[in-house]
């Protein structure tokens, strides 16, 4: 489909205008009385007319390389076939019969002309259907091809943002560590430095194994747990084989994100999020203590985490909610099923 040209085998069209010559010349057959010259004649002008028919239409199909178009069955393509094919079909008796003088096939002209008829719009039917499927294929390609470049836009968008407000309250939180000489300001600046170090090399990835999502998110969670202290808790608890599972890149932070955007976080009602191993999910949850004022929300991130499994490998995520616990359980992706 690169090239965006509609073709046909030349096999097929050889074949089948010998066929359609053959099966015009059924009534000759039928007749009984009559010569296997007369007969050859007539399968000869059947056939190559069915080939003039089958060629010229194809030339003047449209040669699309931007935007196919649907076209009209009843068109000015349609018009000109039928008078050329009036014409040719006249011109091939004509030529039979100075090959062939003892036959009188111009007596003849008004059924080869009717039967080149038939023969032009069985033809240009069949053609027709032909490139409207092709069209329609090329459609939807096209419409799954954009489809998968706004996902891809949407995903690098993704992973090269950097949420300001975090950025900007981590570094409110290493000065306030370094104004009072906490000793784990040391370990603050290295694991912001390997958080965003992590986030720039993913950036041209689009799957990572469940390992290295789970260190950048525990990352991710040691800069909150410096604001929240014990106000936020993480539990990750993966079987060895889903631990070997691969994972779109950024997911746990996201869905860790979401749970943080919503809920109350406090020492006297800590969030808690759990990740765990269910059969071929990965669960990540958290309890649910919405804020009075939630912050409003598009739910493109889920979306967007739902198109990226449905693009990358054909699965969608599960969110469900009652009214404890948000769940949002993730497919299982093994080495196997990587789409490159």
């Amino acid at each position: 489909m690169n090239n965006r040209v509609f073709k046909i085998s030349p096999a097929i069209i050889w074949v089948s205008s010998l066929f359609i010559g053959v099966l015009a010349s059924i009534p000759k057959l039928l007749r009984l009385n009559f010569s296997a010259l007369e007969l050859g004649v007539d399968i000869s002008i059947a056939s190559f007319f069915s080939l003039f028919v089958w060629y010229y239409n194809l030339h003047t199909l449209p040669n699309f390389q931007s935007k196919p178009l649907p076209l009209p069955f009843v068109n000015k393509r349609l018009i000109r076939s039928l008078l050329l094919g009036l014409l040719c079909m006249g011109l091939l008796v004509i030529f039979h019969q100075l090959l062939f003088p003892y036959y009188h096939f111009q007596s003849m002209m008004l059924m080869y002309e009717f039967r080149g008829l038939v023969i032009n719009l069985t033809v240009y039917l069949f053609l027709h259907l032909l490139y409207q499927g092709y069209t329609t294929q090329v459609i939807s390609l096209e419409l799954e091809r954009i489809k998968a470049d706004q996902l891809n836009a949407q995903f690098t968008l993704l992973k090269q943002q950097v949420n300001p407000h975090f950025l900007f309250n981590s570094l409110n939180t290493l000065k306030s560590m370094v104004e009072i000489q906490d000793k784990n300001a040391t370990d603050f600046i290295v694991k912001l430095s390997d958080f965003y170090r992590s986030s720039l090399e993913n950036r041209k990835k689009s799957l990572v194994p469940a390992t290295e999502e789970i260190g950048v998110l525990q990352d991710y969670m040691f800069l909150l747990k410096a604001r929240f202290e014990e106000g936020i808790q993480l539990e990750v608890h993966l079987s060895p084989g889903h631990l070997r599972s691969y994972i779109p890149v950024f997911t746990l932070q996201l869905l860790a994100e979401n749970s943080i955007k919503h809920n109350i976080l406090s020492l006297e009602h800590p969030l808690y999020i759990k990740i765990c191993s269910e059969e071929d999910w990965i669960i990540v949850q958290n309890n649910l203590q919405l804020k009075r004022s939630p912050e409003s929300s598009t739910h493109t991130g889920l979306e967007n985490i739902n198109e990226r499994y449905r693009h990358l490998v054909k699965k969608e995520i599960i969110i469900s909610e009652d009214t404890h616990f948000f769940t949002v359980k993730l497919p299982v992706i093994n080495e196997s099923e990587q789409p490159f």
